[in-house]
């Protein structure tokens, strides 16, 4: 699909903002009405963001085809989620949204907030990487593909995983390869469901995926929005066309259902385990986790204050001889991967009698450079 992008980009409209408001008006009445309401996203989500999108005019593959160099994008890891974005996560968040399915790599609908299970990356995640061993997840806050040449159908990252040493992979989807299945029919199954599709930033020209929106828009009880700058294949599907940038849209459309969108916050999850291997000899297991305790790479090194020495890779593995009783503070220091500037945090870890795994829910906000911890769960 890359390589039939024209050299000539599809000419980009943008309607009055008083129709925008107008159209926004239509679609939060519908929003209102739904009873399923699911998003579909694609680059134009994300171009607030500074990254680029593909078939622009100064898209990746626009200037492809005209034989130039790509335009510079922001880091996807530096990125901040865009109001859209952060839309999105306050629809699910009060109800609203059942379901978002996305064509994007960059990571960020679930960086914004939005649950693993509310979620069907179509073409993959480039923080996301899977072991073909034992099946198992992991998340990374670094690009989680190979950094050695290789071909674009070789998917191994060249790390093993942690739980049985077996090949991980990537879950990016190159040109010619099949949708992952199980996201596929999650994506299919709301939209069978949906009375309401709304789609932002997408040019809805690469398949299979572009099929999502087409299955509520071709039903005679399905509604279909599309907001985008330049025409899609199946414009003439749409309950309501709006000519817009994402932000501009999603921001009306907000106000007009009296929701405001709120700000990124970084949420990490820590979890802890101690356990007691010996007499007063002790074993400290450091790691992130997402919402459903899928694996999560954020931390550079845990340090166990009036211990001698931290541990700077995963596992983080701590052992200290001590006598601990259930109540006593454990004071851990926390070195981030920082790409949000994160400072160094102290999380104190109450310890507990039972060999359980205690979660600390950890919050940053980019704009002020503060952390929250909010207590052990």
């Amino acid at each position: 699909m890359a390589d039939s992008a024209p050299r000539v980009a599809s000419k980009e409209r943008r309607e009055p903002a008083v129709t925008v408001a107008k159209k926004a008006a239509q679609v939060a009445k519908l929003i209102q009405t739904s009873k399923h309401l699911i998003a579909f996203t694609g680059a134009g989500v994300s171009t607030s963001a500074g990254i680029p999108d593909f078939r622009g005019p100064d898209g990746s593959w626009t200037l492809r085809a005209q034989g130039k160099p790509r335009t510079k994008a922001a880091d996807t890891l530096k990125a901040i989620p865009t109001a859209s974005h952060m839309a999105f996560v306050e629809l699910q968040n009060h109800g609203v949204l059942k379901y978002l399915i996305s064509q994007n790599c960059d990571g960020l609908h679930r960086r914004s907030g939005i649950l693993p299970e509310r979620i069907s990356e179509l073409h993959g995640n480039s923080n996301r990487e899977t072991c073909k061993g034992c099946g198992e997840e992991h998340l990374r806050d670094f690009r989680a593909v190979a950094s050695y040449e290789h071909s674009d159908h070789d998917h191994r990252t060249g790390r093993k995983c942690a739980l049985c040493n077996g090949d991980l992979h990537d879950s990016i989807i190159n040109f010619g390869e099949d949708l992952p299945e199980p996201a596929l029919s999650l994506a299919k199954e709301h939209a069978r469901e949906a009375d309401v599709c709304l789609v932002i930033g997408s040019s809805l020209t690469v398949t299979p995926a572009n099929e999502i929106p087409e299955m509520v828009g071709g039903r005679r009880s399905g509604k279909l929005v599309i907001c985008n700058l330049q025409q899609t294949p199946i414009d003439s599907l749409c309950e309501v066309r709006v000519f817009s940038e994402g932000d501009v849209f999603m921001k009306s459309v907000m106000e007009q259902l009296g929701l405001t969108i709120p700000g990124f916050i970084l949420r990490r999850r820590l979890s802890v385990k101690v356990e007691r291997q010996e007499e007063e000899r002790y074993r400290m297991t450091v790691g992130g986790i997402d919402t459903d305790g899928t694996p999560m790479s954020f931390l550079q090194s845990v340090r166990l204050e009036g211990s001698r020495r931290g541990a700077r890779s995963e596992p983080f593995v701590l052992l200290w001889r001590d006598r601990l009783r259930g109540g006593d503070v454990l004071q851990l220091e926390l070195e981030f991967m920082g790409h949000y500037n994160e400072p160094k945090l102290r999380v104190d870890h109450v310890h507990r009698e039972e060999e359980e795994t205690i979660n600390h829910v950890l919050e940053f906000d980019p704009l002020t450079g503060v952390w929250a911890v909010n207590k052990g769960i």
